[in-house]
Formats: structure tokens, sequence, C-alpha cells
């Protein structure tokens, strides 16, 4: 099946459009789906597909946003505002509860404190809320020892960290991340989607698996008090579906930095281009050391929750190890639940931004995304 695919790429770049091309033609008629990539700070890939959709169009990035999120705490911590040697009491008294004292911000970024959700789950309100999260994490025991290994945090994370940004800073972290990141850039990445631009958001479709896929996602259920049911939020009565959290207008207007991130593929790139790159002028937003230090892999191994092999910087994913070796060492950024991923490859430059519309299977880092970027790496390192 031909489909049209709209946009642009630069010279040297068509390869990147016919792998797009080969990919839409094979997918479900309703794909709708944006690729962005930038080199050395200037855009090369922005294409898009879909019958309704255009470049402008919004949608749930899921955990991407944890990108966003600690995007602001590398920034604060570039500025000298936080430590990550401090222990987490030290900005936040209250989270010393439960045997969780003497963790640092180093290990909460690194996915080690243990502290992935609550006994009780939360209920979908509260997960659209950081403030609630983080107030009723601080007396949850951990579920290991906090240090001692690490598990994604995937519905916490941002809030935790979040919190931290709140007490040194006055400001919630989205807040930071609107005066610092989005509006400087005039990035489409909003952690908190303003009432205007509701128009523009395209909600998220349910994976489609075929009988063969949905039999095996059936052949390895969580248990209902496993570590991934408790990350997940699985185990509460009746948990809703994953596409009720990003289609929940709350949700969208709060922004809530773990998963609750709105954005189209420009947005994603953009943002990863301006951390590494010099973009309209302006310097990149994060140091030499600041980059190394966020693309260091702090955890990697077997992760708790995903029960898989995972690797993690500060806050953010090591990208070349967690999931595409051809990458360069120190390559940071996020996927998300939808199939969406967005990163920054220091060493070649490449930003890199990816949103679909219906989520993929089997998940996050949707499949596509390593024929896609392997094409968009393979152009840069050829400039």
């Amino acid at each position: 099946m031909t489909r049209e695919i709209h946009g642009t790429v630069a010279a040297g770049f068509e390869a990147v459009r016919e792998e797009f091309a080969a990919f839409v033609a094979g997918e479900l008629p309703d794909y709708e789906g944006q690729l962005c990539a930038h080199v050395h700070g200037r855009k090369v890939v922005d294409l898009w597909a879909g019958d309704d959709n255009d470049a402008g169009s919004l949608y749930g990035v899921f955990s991407s946003t944890k990108g966003a999120a600690h995007l602001v705490v590398a920034l604060l911590v570039q500025d000298g505002t936080l430590e990550l040697e401090r222990r987490v009491t030290y900005y936040w008294p209250e989270f010393g509860a439960e045997g969780k004292a003497a963790l640092t911000l180093r290990d909460l970024l690194t996915h080690r404190a243990g502290l992935i959700g609550l006994d009780a789950g939360f209920s979908a309100e509260e997960l659209a809320d950081d403030r609630v999260i983080a107030e009723r994490l601080a007396d949850q025991r951990p579920f290991w020892r906090p240090g001692t290994a690490f598990g994604y945090h995937a519905f916490v994370i941002g809030a935790l960290t979040g919190e931290v940004v709140r007490r040194a800073t006055g400001r919630t972290l989205q807040e930071v991340y609107e005066e610092r990141i989005r509006a400087p850039y005039g990035l489409d990445f909003f952690l908190g989607l303003p009432e205007a631009l509701e128009p523009r958001f395209r909600s998220v479709q349910p994976m489609a698996p075929t009988p063969k896929q949905q039999a095996v996602l059936d052949a390895a259920p969580s248990g209902p008090h496993s570590l991934t049911s408790i990350a997940y939020n699985t185990h509460v009565p009746e948990p809703p579906a994953l596409e009720d959290h990003a289609n929940s207008r709350t949700v969208r207007a709060k922004g809530p930095a773990s998963a609750g991130g709105v954005a189209a593929a420009r947005g994603l790139a953009g943002m990863y281009a301006a951390a590494i790159s010099e973009v309209g002028g302006r310097p990149p937003l994060l140091k030499p050391d600041t980059i190394a230090e966020v693309g260091q892999i702090h955890s990697v191994g077997h992760d708790l929750v995903s029960r898989a092999h995972r690797a993690f910087g500060l806050g953010f994913q090591a990208t070349a190890e967690a999931w595409y070796p051809f990458l360069g060492a120190g390559a940071f950024g996020h996927s998300g639940a939808s199939g969406s991923q967005a990163f920054a490859d220091p060493r070649s430059g490449l930003a890199y931004g990816y949103t679909r519309r219906r989520c993929a299977y089997p998940g996050g880092a949707a499949p596509e995304n390593e024929r896609l970027i392997r094409a968009v790496h393979t152009a840069a390192l050829a400039l």
C-alpha cells in the first residue's frame, strides 16, 4: 500500500524518507506518526504520515516526558542549585521515613530508591498530580533496600525528583521547564498543555496486536502484586487502560513529569538539539561536563521492574546501551509507552524525536525506531 509521506529531508538524508515510507506502508491503515531529527542543531529530517495530522499535531508521549523533567534537573545541577551527592532529605526532610534517609539525589535519579509505587496503589486522579504522588510516597517503605539494586520508577520518578526541585527552588519542575526550556525555544513539547492548544491533541489509540502477538502478551502476565504491577499501578482494582492516562484532560493540563507530557516530534527533537548544540544563536543548554555526567551509565543490568536488561544515566535512559548499540557512548534520552522515542547522541550531534498515535507492540521504544534511527545515524555520520 502506498501512503503519502509529508515533509522534507535535507540532502544526504533521502534514505531516511525511504525507510519511513517503507515502514508506514506496512502499518495499519490508520497509522499516524511523526519523525524529526537535527544534526549539530540543524533540522535535517521533518516527516509525518496519516490522514488528519500534520507536523503540529500533538501526541501523548508517556515516559519520553522524563527526558524533559531530567533536563531541568541537569540544568539545576549545572547551576549548583542541586548537588548530586546530597541526601534527598537535605532538600525534602520528610522523605527519610521508612529507611530512606541515606538515599542521595544521584541514587534517586538512577532508579535505585526502591520507591516504585504504593502498596495500595494510586487512583487515576492521584497519578495526574505530582505533589500528591510525592506526599504519599514520602511515607512508603521501599520495595528493596535503597541503593542496592535498580528498577524502573515508571509513574513516580518525575514526582520524586520534581519535589526535590520544588523544595530547592520554590518552583515546580513544570514551571522551571516552561521558563528555561520550552518557551525560549518555542518547543511543541508541553508539561502542562494549555487549553487553547487542545484542538491539536490527537487522542492515544490502544495497541492493536495480532492474535499471535496477543498470545505472547497473555503468556507472560505479571503477578497482581509483583514489582512490575506495583510500578505500573496495575495492582489496583480495575486498573485503567494505558491510553486513558494520556487521554485525560486533567493529566494533560497538569503535565505530571513521569508520563504526562504532550509533544510533536519537532518538540522532542528540538529539545535534545538545544541540550547539546547551538540553536538559533543560543549556546547549548548543557555544558560538556554536564552532558558527560547525565549520559554516563549509572545503573545497568537486570532491571527489577522491567525484568530485562536496561541502563540509565542521570534520570535519562542510556540510549545506546539500553536500546541502540550503534549509537555513540553517552547518548541519553527516553522512550515512551506509546512507542515515542527521543534522545541526543553527543558524539554525532544527532537529536532525534519520534511520535505515533497508536500504541506500538510490544510497548515502549517501538520497534520501527531501530530502523529509522539507524538510517538517520548513518546519514549523520556521512556528513
